[in-house]
């Protein structure tokens, strides 16, 4: 599995290739830049993007504009953000074209060698990997509408972890229920929110996440 990787400090650029390579992923491209990020992603067109969301020249949101402009010309390029703090306009902007493969982690996530990986796999093919954090936050910005206030306190927990991307078994184990209960408890959700069901935990992950973006 290809990936182009872009983090400014040195250091932490080299780790995250050393990372990376231990787990059978080939480093394409490991740059420092928003320019030099926006030519790789073009030119390498990888399985996965891991890139910083503050990069030069700017050191505002280059990496994440670059990441965002490449997906605009390779449609559905899996990118995952990494970010120091959490920032739900970015999440937002990331969100924004609907499509899957994308995620946004803080970069302490990283030292969780584990769950790190996890998450790039998660993305590269096609899934979600959303920081709790970032989820709470969006969760909580859209909690004023009348929609979301539809929901049990259970239902925001099952919510929260959908939106993260963990599958119905994974939320199951989380909060020590049956797969069944957390199966109403997706149905619950999507009626309340007026979404529509599907198979397909990306797309419906997405779509909640769409829908508190709203």
């Amino acid at each position: 599995m290809r990936v182009v990787l872009a983090e400014d400090l040195a250091l932490l650029r080299e780790g995250l290739v050393s990372l990376l390579e231990a787990h059978d992923f080939a480093i394409a491209a490991a740059v420092g830049d928003g320019p030099s990020l926006r030519r790789a992603l073009l030119d390498h067109r990888p399985d996965v993007a891991v890139v910083d969301v503050r990069l030069p020249p700017s050191f505002t949101d280059e990496g994440l504009q670059a990441a965002l402009e490449a997906r605009r010309h390779v449609p559905g390029l899996p990118v995952l953000v990494l970010s120091q703090y959490v920032e739900p306009l970015y999440a937002r902007e990331l969100l924004a074209d609907g499509g899957g493969g994308i995620g946004y982690l803080l970069k302490d996530r990283v030292f969780d060698a584990a769950q790190f990986v996890d998450a790039v796999r998660r993305v590269a093919a096609g899934g979600t990997a959303m920081d709790p954090e970032v989820v709470s936050r969006l969760i909580a910005g859209g909690s004023r509408g009348t929609p979301l206030a539809r929901l049990t306190p259970r239902e925001t927990e099952v919510l929260e972890l959908m939106a993260q991307g963990r599958s119905n078994a994974a939320i199951a184990e989380r909060l020590v229920v049956t797969e069944r209960a957390v199966t109403k408890h997706t149905a619950n959700i999507f009626a309340k929110l007026d979404l529509a069901v599907t198979a397909d935990d990306n797309r419906r992950v997405l779509a909640v996440l769409a829908y508190l973006n709203r």
